[in-house]
């Protein structure tokens, strides 16, 4: 029962680090597999330790047990050494976390490993179970941490927005360049320089620019300005915009803009 807990949070965990690209549930479903092999391995060593001794092996099977760890040390140094390549991978260059998802899947993965937990502690008291039990509380502790990593990086993720609005920094789902462009496209429009897009608050940006035109009075500049407040309403969302037009022989004075 046990095992079968297991594997479905090694399943689990795999299937939630892929969606949610979180390194920390991938690295639990790593120890999470050390673990599944170690209770296998234990319930094996169990059977074989039973056995009687035999002519060639005069001291029967006692030692499974030390074989029995010195194979799980060996896998969980091998896929320690992996997440750690991964991790610095990470560090260099960083990918987008859904930590909904993350912290899901850990929550789940937490709340089976209790159930496992519980099972073991009523079974008898022997060394292999002891050390079984020890794994499965392990992975309760990763699955904690996975918890404490997903929150962390949700911190993060606010903090770093705030700071952005703070320093009136360009949405993250806008493209100066792309806007830039689109008021290019507005018959008449020569030049655009001096853009600037930042947020009000989330979700509430606003607009400034300096616009060139070719050849227009006052009647069609203010025709003009009102096609670029929409080209930029309906292509962004911008509804806060304020546009200075300049004329094609303009000179602006010095650094003042």
């Amino acid at each position: 029962m046990v095992i079968a807990l297991s594997a479905g949070i090694l399943l689990l965990e795999v299937a939630g680090g892929l969606l949610s690209g979180s390194l920390a549930l991938l690295s639990d479903a790593g120890h999470v597999l050390t673990d599944v092999l170690a209770l296998v391995l234990s319930l094996m060593a169990v059977r074989f330790s039973s056995l009687p001794a035999t002519p060639a092996k005069t001291y029967g099977y006692h030692r499974i047990e030390i074989l029995t760890a010195l194979v799980n040390g060996a896998l969980l140094i091998g896929i320690s050494i992996g997440i750690l390549y991964k991790a610095v991978g990470r560090f260099i260059d960083p990918v987008p976390i859904h930590s909904g998802v993350m912290m899901g899947v850990a929550c789940a993965g937490l709340l089976a490993n209790l159930a496992g937990v519980a099972l073991l502690s009523g079974a008898p008291q022997s060394l292999n179970l002891r050390c079984a039990r020890m794994h499965v509380v392990s992975d309760a502790l990763s699955s904690v941490g996975v918890l404490l990593a997903g929150i962390a990086a949700g911190a993060l993720r606010l903090v770093r927005e705030a700071v952005d609005v703070l320093l009136e920094a360009t949405p993250a789902d806008i493209d100066l360049d792309d806007v830039s462009r689109a008021i290019a496209t507005v018959p008449g429009v020569v030049e655009v320089h001096d853009l600037h897009v930042w947020s009000i608050t989330t979700g509430l940006a606003a607009l400034s620019g300096h616009v060139r035109l070719d050849g227009v009075g006052r009647d069609t500049s203010d025709e003009m300005l009102n096609r670029i407040k929409q080209t930029v309403r309906d292509r962004f969302g911008i509804v806060h915009t304020t546009i200075q037009i300049e004329s094609l022989g303009y000179n602006e004075l010095g650094d003042v803009h």
